[in-house]
């Protein structure tokens, strides 16, 4: 009879319906939604000025990013009816909360990013599941 498994982690002190919970957490792992948000800071800038900003994004999901931002609450839009059309964003006080842990996780990033290239460098020698490999750090082992 096969033992019953225990669950651990986070998830466990989640509600029984925790799609939303999951649905949110996409949103803030997104990079675009990362990068978005970390550029806007405590600034207003139009559409334009984003897309100067973050190197790769393409119209469509910085359009996708910012209006799924919006939805959210985390970045609000102001349209002025001039000719040519103007549009700004700024990050709202809920978008600025999540900005410190985004900015904490993009330090990180920073910090480790030699660390990380290493293990992949290694990896792609070595291979998955071969950790006793000589030259194989600890974390491969794990």
């Amino acid at each position: 009879m096969a033992k019953e498994r225990a669950a651990v982690g986070p998830c466990t002190s989640w509600p029984e319906d925790s799609a939303f919970i999951r649905e949110v957490l996409d949103r803030i792992g997104d990079k675009w939604t990362v990068l978005v948000l970390t550029t806007l800071g405590d600034r207003t800038l139009r559409y334009s000025d984003l897309m100067a900003s973050i190197p790769g994004v393409s119209q469509r999901m910085l359009t996708v990013t910012l209006k799924a931002l919006e939805r959210d609450g985390l970045v609000a839009r102001q349209a002025y009816a001039e000719i040519p059309p103007r549009v700004e964003y700024r990050a709202t006080d809920l978008g600025r909360s999540l900005q410190r842990a985004v900015l904490q996780l993009s330090q990180w990033a920073v910090e480790n990013h030699s660390a990380v290239a290493a293990n992949r460098a290694l990896h792609e020698r070595v291979g998955v599941g071969r950790a006793g490999v000589k030259g194989a750090p600890e974390a491969l082992a794990e």
